[in-house]
């Protein structure tokens, strides 16, 4: 789930880093000494709101619920194999062939019923996690302008930072306050 999240967590980063980059090499050393530059950890900040919470909760309460359907059909699934294994033998050939299409009718339609819900879920949790992440895009360039630094960073895409520039605490307070 959170692999994707990660992804384009990472592609923002990335650039953001080098328009950044090019941002100070093109504006020359002395506007980058007088540069304010702080830090956040875009993915930390967005799944410690309460929003997040709220909705990652709800989101796996629905995920576990349907497992257990999920394992319920498939529980039904592997008895109609086993009956069919042991009764084989004594079935008429008619019989027997129309349980085999049954149990494979069967098999085929818990396949894609799997396959429909996890790219069901797949898809809420993308929908949530871009809404969130637009959400908080916007509230850091708030916080951003607002304490005037001249440009925010991903912390994952730099080799150091000062811990005291990161403003990730800060942010998760503002989307909160901001996203009741």
């Amino acid at each position: 789930m959170q692999y994707k999240f990660i992804r384009s967590v990472k592609r923002l980063g990335r650039s953001i880093l080098l328009s950044a980059l090019l941002l100070v090499f093109a504006s020359g050393s002395a506007v980058a000494a007088d540069a304010k530059v702080g830090f956040i950890d875009l993915q930390r900040a967005i799944s410690s709101t309460k929003e997040w919470k709220r909705n990652f909760a709800s989101f796996k309460t629905s995920f576990t619920k349907e497992k257990s359907r999920i394992a319920q059909r498939e529980g039904k699934i592997k008895k109609m194999l086993e009956d069919l294994n042991k009764q084989s033998f004594v079935l008429d050939p008619a019989l027997k062939k129309k349980k085999e299409d049954a149990f494979r009718k069967e098999k085929v339609a818990f396949e894609r019923y799997v396959e429909d819900q996890n790219n069901e879920f797949a898809k809420k949790e993308k929908e949530m996690t871009q809404k969130l992440l637009k959400q908080m895009i916007e509230v850091i360039q708030k916080v951003g302008k607002d304490r005037k630094y001249t440009m925010l960073l991903e912390m994952k895409s730099v080799l150091y930072h000062n811990p005291g520039d990161d403003i990730t605490d800060m942010a998760v307070k503002a989307y909160d306050l901001k996203y009741k």
